[in-house]
């Protein structure tokens, strides 16, 4: 049997997301408290996202636009998120709030993300999603870590986290995701 990379590329790529799952869920989590939320897209439904980042543009400028186009050039996209609204308990004060009872008791606000959100998880987030990038340079798989993948798998349903970013991944000759005008 004969197989061209051209014809397992997309499920290369796919591999590839799995393991970077495996990546963003074992990295360190603060206290241990692991609410990290880890979604892979493909597809259709990943096209959909691509194609509401363009729609956005008007409202939010040209940014959305060439983030969107740049989604539809990837197999797929690992998207990773967090409940940010769950407290550590540390009084801390980090998210505006004089100890973690305040923070949990206070109204959200829901916009592209829900806040307030606690520093720690976010930290979480940012460990995880660097892990899985990590995980991605040494297999040379394209990526970017880009916002407004995750804004947008927030308002189509897709995740649950109060804060998510994707990853859109792809394996061409030249990452799609930099250079961009």
């Amino acid at each position: 049997m004969v197989e061209r990379e051209e014809d397992f590329r997309f499920e290369s790529v796919r591999i590839s997301a799995l393991l970077m799952s495996i990546s963003a869920r074992t990295a360190p989590k603060s206290k241990g408290i692991d609410d990290i939320e880890i979604v892979y897209v493909s597809g259709d439904e990943k096209n959909e996202i691509a194609e509401r980042m363009i729609e956005l543009a008007s409202e939010k400028g040209e940014g959305w636009r060439r983030d969107g186009e740049s989604v539809k050039k990837a197999e797929g996209i690992l998207i990773v998120g967090v409940r940010g609204d769950r407290s550590l308990g540390v009084n801390c004060s980090a998210c505006g709030f004089k100890d973690c009872s305040e923070f949990e008791r206070c109204s959200r606000v829901d916009g592209e993300y829900k806040g307030p959100n606690c520093v720690f998880k976010i930290l979480d987030l940012g460990i995880a999603l660097g892990s899985a990038v990590k995980l991605a340079s040494f297999l040379n798989v394209d990526n970017r870590i880009m916002y407004r993948i995750g804004v947008v798998a927030r308002m189509l349903g897709i995740v649950k986290s109060t804060v998510a970013l994707g990853i859109p991944l792809a394996c061409t000759g030249k990452n799609p995701f930099f250079d961009r005008r």
